[in-house]
C-alpha cells in the first residue's frame, strides 16, 4: 500500500542554511496493516505524513501509495486515501451532517448517495441525532468522530491519522479507537497513525516505526522492539547501602542480564526475561550474604525503547526542543 525509497524533504532555514526534516526514509507498508509512527516533536513525522498525502512535495526520493506516485499522480493518490489531521476538519459554524455530505459530494457521490453514506457513518460512529448540531457546539470526542467521518466518507483503502486523540480524555480516546477498530475490521483498511500516546501504539499497531532527526531508527512489532531494545526492568533494593555496589556488580555478571545501573540502595537490571532473572539474582545475592529487601519486575514500554535508542524519553518535553528541526511540526 505504501512504498518509499530515500524519501527526503529539505527546508530552507535562515540565511543559506538548510534543514533536512525527512532524511532518506525507506518504508513499506502492507495492505491491511496498522502502522504507528512514533517520535518527538520535530522528528519529521508530520512532514512525512504530509508528503505521503500529497500535501507537501518531496525534495528527493520517491513514494507510491496504492501503486500511484505521489508527485506524478496526486489525484489518484487522493482517491485511495483518507486523512484526519491534527486540527478539526469541519467548519465551526457548519452543521455536522452538511459537512460530511459536502465532503462526499466533493468525492463524486450524487446528492442521494452522499446523504446515505453520511447517515451510515453517523450511525457507525455514534453521531446519530447530532446532524444539525454545529461543530463548535460538539464535545471534543464528537468533533474527532466527525473528523473521522469526513476522512472515511469515500471509503478509502488507506487512512492516515495524525495525532487523532490529542486533547481527548481517556474515555473518549478509547471510544474513538473502538470505532476505528470496528470500521477497520469491516473494511480491511490500512491505517497509518502518529501518536504521542505510547499505550495506543502498543495496543493498536501491528508494527511501530520510530523516527528521530528525520530518520527511521527502529522498525518492528511492539513486542519485538521491546524485547530487542529494552527488556524487562528488574529493581532490587539492597538492605545494606554499603553493599549495593557489590549487588550491582553481581547483577552485571549474571548471564540473563543485559545492563545494570544503581543509585543509593537501588539496583536496576535490564533482562530479556525478568521473571527468570529475579530468582537468579536473589539467590546469587543470598549466596554472598547480601540482603535483598525487595525485588520487582516491570515489563518494558515503547518509551523504554525510545530511551534506549536515543538516550531521552519520548514523553520528556525537552525532546521537542532537542529535536525540533522540522518547520512543519513546529507550527
Amino acid at each position: 500500500m505504501i512504498n518509499t525509497r530515500n524519501l527526503t524533504r529539505t527546508f530552507h532555514g535562515p540565511g543559506e542554511s538548510e534543514v533536512r526534516a525527512v532524511d532518506g526514509i525507506d518504508l513499506t507498508v502492507a495492505r491491511e496493516e496498522v502502522l504507528a509512527i512514533l517520535g518527538p516533536n520535530g522528528a519529521g513525522k508530520t512532514t512525512l505524513m504530509r508528503m505521503l498525502t500529497t500535501l507537501l512535495p518531496p525534495t528527493g526520493g520517491s513514494a507510491q501509495i496504492g501503486g500511484h506516485d505521489v508527485q506524478r499522480e496526486p489525484g489518484q493518490v487522493r482517491r485511495v486515501i483518507g486523512y484526519v489531521g491534527q486540527g478539526n476538519s469541519a467548519g465551526h459554524t457548519q452543521r455536522a451532517m452538511d459537512e460530511v455530505v459536502t465532503q462526499a459530494r466533493i468525492h463524486g457521490l450524487d446528492r442521494k448517495s452522499a446523504r446515505i453514506r453520511a447517515g451510515e457513518l453517523f450511525t457507525a460512529l455514534g453521531l446519530d441525532g447530532l446532524g444539525k448540531r454545529k461543530s463548535q457546539a460538539m464535545s471534543g470526542g464528537q468533533r474527532r468522530r466527525l473528523d473521522l467521518a469526513m476522512g472515511l466518507v469515500h471509503q478509502p483503502a488507506l487512512l492516515f491519522l495524525d495525532e487523532p486523540t490529542t486533547g481527548l480524555d481517556p474515555h473518549n480516546r478509547a471510544n474513538l479507537w473502538d470505532h476505528i477498530a470496528r470500521l477497520r475490521a469491516e473494511s480491511g483498511m490500512t491505517i497509518v497513525v502518529t501518536t504521542h500516546y505510547l499505550d495506543e501504539a502498543d495496543q493498536i499497531a501491528d508494527r511501530v516505526v520510530i523516527v528521530d532527526h528525520g530518520r527511521i531508527i527502529a522498525d518492528g512489532s511492539p513486542e519485538a522492539l521491546k524485547s530487542e531494545h529494552a527488556g524487562d526492568r528488574v529493581t532490587l533494593e539492597a538492605g545494606d547501602p554499603a553493599r549495593a555496589g557489590e549487588l550491582a556488580a553481581l547483577a552485571r555478571r549474571t548471564e540473563c542480564v543485559n545492563r545494570v545501573t544503581h543509585t543509593g540502595t537501588t539496583v536496576v537490571a535490564h533482562a530479556a526475561n525478568g521473571p527468570k532473572a529475579v530468582p537468579a539474582l536473589v539467590t546469587a545475592a543470598q549466596a554472598r550474604g547480601i540482603d535483598v529487601v525487595s525485588a520487582a519486575t516491570r515489563v518494558p514500554t515503547l518509551d523504554d525503547v525510545f530511551l534506549e535508542l536515543t538516550g531521552r524519553s519520548l514523553r520528556d518535553p525537552g525532546t521537542a526542543e532537542s529535536g525540533n528541526h522540522d518547520p512543519e511540526e513546529s507550527r
